[in-house]
Parts: structure tokens; sequence; C-alpha cells
């Protein structure tokens, strides 16, 4: 099982998550919530979940919100939060144990297309979503955001002959802003609209000092030898020069489209 489609994977990094995943997904996850006009009697679903990020952000909208996530760890992490408006349930995507029809607004950001049947994760989606409600999608582009995109980078440079490593299918199927709208329809919602939203994921250069932290989520980092690691630290530090935060500007596709 690749790790991704692991809950005790996602269990293991929920609390390093929450810290450095979070804050930057929550830039998206607020891009998203402002394309849809919740108010304190909406119902909300953030499928995929993970410590809350987009759930967070909607329950401060007065609205009612579910928060599900099949990592149990990263669940946990959401009832820490003690929102008394969030609802938060392990539960996975791809079945969701909920009513037809019962939520105005279903969010996954960056959550569905890590699934390994994410079409099973739209259709789940638009089941639930009540007639003239709203589904919301946020998927990265292909070669990926943040750490994971600028580790690829530099791989590719220091290490033209290395194999990247390869995306979730659905991230690499919905790159194009057309398939992402077509895949919508397909699953049940009508009239998509996709826009492209770039963040600048901010790199803190004091955390090379434990690189780990920062890259130790991507096999493009763990398959490197400890010299090779050294040097793409190297490679980070001079692409910073003297500044101490390097911003790597990352793109995501946010689709919002009607039930």
């Amino acid at each position: 099982m690749p790790a991704f489609d692991d809950p005790h994977h996602w269990d293991t990094v929920a609390q390093h998550y929450e810290k450095t995943a979070h804050p930057f997904t929550g830039l998206y996850a607020q891009a998203a919530i402002e394309r849809v006009p919740l108010t304190a009697d909406s119902r909300v679903l953030d499928v995929a979940a993970g410590t809350g990020a987009l759930a967070l952000i909607a329950a401060r909208t007065g609205a009612y919100v579910v928060a599900t996530d099949f990592s149990p760890a990263m669940v946990a992490r959401i009832a820490a939060a003690n929102v008394p408006n969030i609802e938060p349930l392990v539960m996975d995507g791809q079945a969701l144990a909920l009513e037809d029809g019962s939520f105005d607004a279903v969010f996954s950001i960056f959550g569905v297309v890590m699934f390994p049947d994410w079409r099973k994760g739209l259709a789940e989606m638009a089941r639930v979503t009540r007639p003239g409600g709203y589904g919301v999608i946020a998927t990265w582009q292909d070669r990926g955001a943040a750490t994971f995109l600028l580790l690829g980078q530099i791989r590719q440079k220091l290490f033209p002959e290395r194999d990247g490593m390869t995306m979730p299918d659905a991230i690499r199927a919905l790159s194009n802003p057309d398939a992402l709208a077509r895949e919508l329809t397909t699953a049940g919602y009508r009239a998509p609209h996709v826009e492209h939203v770039t963040r600048d994921f901010a790199l803190d250069l004091d955390a090379l000092a434990e690189p780990d932290t920062l890259f130790g989520m991507s096999p493009d980092w763990t398959s490197l030898s400890d010299a090779e690691k050294a040097a793409v630290v190297r490679e980070v530090r001079t692409m910073a020069g003297d500044r101490t935060i390097l911003p790597v500007p990352s793109t995501a596709l946010i689709a919002v489209a009607r039930r």
C-alpha cells in the first residue's frame, strides 16, 4: 500500500502536519471559502480534512461543519481544537456514511485527490451535496507545491539522471483545468468554474538545521543518500542568498461547481 493511501502513515505525521502543512494549506482553504456563500444556517462537509484547515475557517462563519478523515490521529487534532460547531468524524471519503443531499457545501482541499479511487470520492461528494449546493475541490498542479515542488526542482538540477517521485493519479489527471471541470461534471456537479490560485510557501532557513522536518514526507528526500541530502541543503541556502525566508510560489487549481 502506498504511504499516502495508509491511514497509519498520516497518524504518524499528524502533529508535524498540523505545524507545517496546515498553515500553508489554510491559505488555499481561505481562498476556497471566499468563493462560496456560507451563513450560520449552512451545513458544510470537509472531506479528507487533515488537521482541519478548511473546517476551522468554515466554522468561523457560524456554519455547522462536519470534518471527516480516515486518519484517527488527524481527526483527533481537529477534536482537540474544541470548536463547538465542528463535528469531527473518522470516515473514508470513498464511502461516506452520510445521507444524500445533506450538505449545502462540500469541500475537499487537497484531500480527495489523494484517494486511490478519487472518482468515487468526487461522486460521494456530489451525492451528499444538496441540489443547488456547492462542491469545491483544490488540487495541486502536476509537480506539487511547497517543499515537494522545491525538492523536485533541486533534484532535477543536481541529479538529472534520477527519476523523481510519482504524483498521485488524480493530481496528474486533474492538473488541467478542462480535465478537472470534466471530472466534476461526470461526478454529478454542473457549471464548474476553475481558477489558478498561487500562494508563497515561506521556507524558514532556520528549519534547514533539521531538514527531515521540511522534506521528510517526500520520497524525493528519503531516497537520497546523506551526501545527496547535504547537497540539497546547500542548494537551498544558495537559492536563498542573504534572505532568512525563501518564498516558494505554489499554484493550485480551485474548482467550484453546483449540484
